[in-house]
């Protein structure tokens, strides 16, 4: 079997950069006196890679959601995928320290991005709307762009351009468009998008910002995969960039696999490929992939056998000495006081000693052999020169052991273990008489980097292999602990029903939404969901960590979605409107849109009035824009309100001079009311 590693695989420039400054202020850290040491923290993951970050969190570097949860003087490290431009204002307002891993690539996409929305242009930005550095990016243009995820995407948003007042300005010697792409993104999906476009005669301005990395990264992995009979793909779930590569070895290799580590890849099924190709992701460590390399290595087992020396080896069957592991039958020929002489058929005799065997208190190796007794023993070792063979009685009681946990290697029941010592990679447990290995990346559901904090405590395990020829058993705590939360996401979905108030507490936001987790499982919060108005980012309302009641929408267990509502927690403006507001009374609005025909105003949240041109002013209007702007604040007058049709008709032009009796008459009249 040939195993080959991509070009390419593992680390980039810029997670490297982003790690090796965040060990830089661990170490500044620990070399601070303990009253001037920092609380070190990354706002989300630093990379897409949870062994990684679950290590850096042993050292120290927590993370948290949002600014909102650090102090002034806390250090703050802006993870590589960057951070909104408003990030690091909010930074300063708060006296929080950066330290900026932003990688140079990306940050150069926010640059080009700021440049082109302070020059009035459109900026196209294409990628994965909820990935992070697409976020970042948008923030960075005042959340004016538009981003395009698909082709699908891309034909909708040019015919709506094409249409719009911005295409026109552009076609008459404005700039085009600016497209970027997400720094991941697969060329072909690119290509995809620009035909879509360039179909519809779009006119743009390019930027390929695609990483040289990732195109190098992914060309290497299409090269590989076509040569190979089964590509691995090593990478976090969370990473777009592995994902990526598990799409491009999809395509052009039959039998392609994505694992996070060696503990999801099933050895035994890789010994049927003969040549087994590698790559990884950008945010995967180097340590991960060699683990992996080595694993396949060791373990892949043949059972081809050629049929011509079946004879020989029948021959060689009574000459060769039995191997360590091996199960041996015997006549015992001689019991002594501290041992017993075995013949097993070969050139050598066994010996059993009496530390090998299990003896009740009071009892000698006399009062259990005799002469002429057929035993089975295990070989503990084969002796080439002059003595005997070793053999072990309480090795062989340790098969029924190790049947017991071939059982719950089928049945997946756990059992409990204690953990007895530390040794390179993991550590020993003991169950019954049988000794067995959990990795150190099966000890807990986090990076555990010392196994030191286990030892002589005991836990509930899973048995993930069994090989009792060489007295091997691999347990998982892991995977108990994966199982428990599974259980208990379960648990939380058996006990939610559509149209449930149920408290929850906001952990991230995206440009369309918010992420709420009501009690174990998130929920989207989108952002038609979130007011009765008209929102442009949830941070309008809401802020990370707020607790508050949302309405269960809908349900969908099978891929794991919750929508949630706030706003049907409250009252729908329209239901107060006979309470709070009559014809005749003045109100105070913010003007929220301007038509041709009049411009509408905001009353309060979701409820708006339109005023229409000819009630703007005591004087022939020509053009709403020459009196009124966006944002700004009016005084009008209610003439009419059409509950049925929801409609609150307004007049400023009835505010003014001879209407200020007939006001003041109103607003008592809504007085008492």
């Amino acid at each position: 079997m040939e195993i080959i590693k991509a070009d390419h695989a593992g680390f980039c420039f810029g997670v490297q950069r982003a790690l090796d400054l965040t060990e830089k202020q661990v170490r500044v850290n620990e070399e601070r006196p303990d009253s001037e040491k920092k609380r070190l923290f990354t706002c989300g993951p630093l990379i897409h890679n949870s062994s990684v970050t679950g290590r850096l969190e042993e050292k120290g570097v927590h993370m948290i959601d949002g600014l909102s949860e650090a102090e002034p003087g806390d250090i703050v490290i802006v993870r590589s995928h960057g951070e909104p431009e408003e990030f690091y204002k909010e930074a300063e307002r708060r006296g929080i320290t950066l330290v900026d891993s932003t990688c140079v690539f990306v940050s150069r996409i926010h640059d080009l991005v700021k440049k082109a929305d302070e020059a009035g242009r459109q900026v196209i930005i294409i990628g994965s709307r909820d990935h992070q550095e697409v976020i970042a990016t948008n923030g960075w243009c005042n959340w004016n762009g538009v981003i395009i995820q698909d082709p699908e995407e891309a034909c909708k948003w040019a015919v709506e351009w094409k249409s719009s007042e911005d295409a026109v300005r552009s076609t008459e010697g404005g700039e085009p468009p600016l497209i970027v792409c997400q720094t991941t993104l697969r060329q072909e999906l690119l290509n995809e998008i620009l035909k879509v476009l360039d179909e519809n005669e779009i006119d743009y301005e390019l930027q390929n910002t695609i990483c040289n990395a990732t195109r190098e990264r992914q060309d290497a992995c299409a090269d590989l995969a076509e040569k190979s009979d089964l590509m691995v793909v090593i990478g976090d779930p969370q990473s777009s960039n592995s994902r990526k590569l598990y799409e491009i070895a999809k395509k052009h290799c039959k039998n392609a696999v994505f694992i996070r580590d060696i503990s999801e890849l099933e050895l035994k099924d890789t010994a049927k490929y003969n040549r087994i190709g590698i790559t990884a992701g950008a945010s995967t460590p180097a340590w991960i992939i060699k683990e992996v390399i080595s694993s396949m290595s060791q373990n892949v087992i043949t059972d081809e056998k050629n049929p011509m020396f079946e004879l020989l080896d029948e021959i060689d069957e009574s000459t060769r000495l039995p191997k360590p592991g091996e199960i041996i039958e015997g006549t015992v020929i001689e019991v002594r006081d501290d041992e017993v002489i075995v013949n097993m058929g070969c050139k050598k005799d066994g010996i059993l000693r009496k530390n090998e065997v299990t003896l009740e208190e009071g009892q000698t190796l006399a009062d259990v052999f005799k002469e002429g007794d057929q035993i089975e023993a295990k070989v503990m070792k084969s002796d080439e020169g002059e003595g005997g063979i070793s053999l072990s009685k309480k090795k062989l009681e340790m098969n029924e052991n190790y049947k017991e946990l071939k059982e719950f290697l089928d049945s997946k029941e756990t059992i409990r273990v204690k953990f007895i010592r530390a040794v390179n990679g993991g550590i020993i447990a003991q169950y019954k008489q049988v000794t067995g290995f959990v990795p150190m990346s099966q000890l807990s559901d986090r990076y555990i980097e010392k196994a030191d904090e286990f030892i002589g405590k005991e836990a509930d395990v899973k048995v993930i292999r069994v090989d009792d020829r060489r007295n091997r058993a691999v347990f998982s705590r892991k995977a108990v602990l994966v199982d428990e939360k599974r259980k208990q996401v379960e648990e939380i979905w058996a006990n939610l029903n559509v149209g449930d108030i149920v408290e929850g507490k906001v952990m991230r936001f995206t440009d369309y939404g918010a992420f709420v987790d009501i009690g174990g499982v998130d929920g989207l919060l989108h952002i038609s969901e979130i007011s009765w108005g008209k929102l442009k980012h949830p941070q309008e309302v809401l802020s990370i960590g707020d607790i508050i009641n949302v309405k269960i929408l809908a349900l969908n267990e099978e891929k794991g979605k919750i929508s949630l509502g706030l706003k049907q927690t409250q009252p729908e403006p329209w239901s107060l409107v006979g309470s709070k507001y009559v014809v005749g009374q003045v109100i105070e609005g913010k003007v929220v849109q301007i038509k041709e025909y009049g411009a509408f105003v905001e009353l309060e949240a979701g409820l708006d009035g339109l005023v229409h041109i000819s009630e703007i002013a005591n004087k022939r209007v020509d053009a709403v824009s020459d009196e009124l702007q966006v944002g700004q604040t009016i005084k009008a007058k209610i003439m009419d309100i059409d509950t049925d049709r929801h409609r609150i008709s307004l007049s400023i032009k009835a505010t003014l001079a001879d209407g200020a009796e007939e006001s003041d008459e109103a607003e008592e009249a809504a007085e008492e009311n």
